[in-house]
């Protein structure tokens, strides 16, 4: 059904992707994507919205639907880099023991390098997929869509 139409098929809008889409709305602002004016319209429209349908089109010509200027903002960099901290320190925890567990057998080759080589792929692999598309996961997309 369309936006203009009413009836079952449409689906109302919850307070929480009324804000999503303000929250979306703000970062476009902040980054310069939408003057004042045309922001504060857009917000109002936002807190306005009644269905879901209705809260769509305010995004619509934002770059991703406006989840890349939300990646850019300092609270998703700060998740990211607790994200990559979290990931990091178990590395080097399991290296720890890797190494420990090196010593205590007494082999001469230094095996754990095989497992720690997969570890820190996978830590430069989590740095990378932070540095090109964490604005796809951090805001999946709006319900509606």
């Amino acid at each position: 059904m369309t936006a203009t139409g009413t009836g079952a098929g449409r689906v109302r809008a919850s307070d929480a992707e009324r804000e999503q889409m303000a929250h979306i709305l703000r970062a476009a602002m902040t980054e310069g994507r939408l003057d004042l004016t045309e922001g504060e319209q857009r917000l109002a429209a936002a807190y306005a919205a009644t269905f879901r349908d209705e809260l769509a089109p305010l995004a619509a010509d934002l770059p991703d639907g406006g989840r890349r200027a939300l990646a850019e903002t300092p609270e998703a960099r700060a998740f990211a880099r607790r994200l990559m901290r979290r990931h990091v320190g178990g590395v080097a925890f399991v290296a720890v023991i890797l190494v420990g567990l090196w010593a205590l057998s007494g082999a001469h080759f230094f095996w754990p390098v095989i497992p720690l080589a997969f570890l820190f792929f996978g830590v430069a692999r989590h740095a990378a997929w932070h540095r090109h598309y964490a604005h796809r996961r951090m805001w999946h997309g709006p319900p509606w869509r």
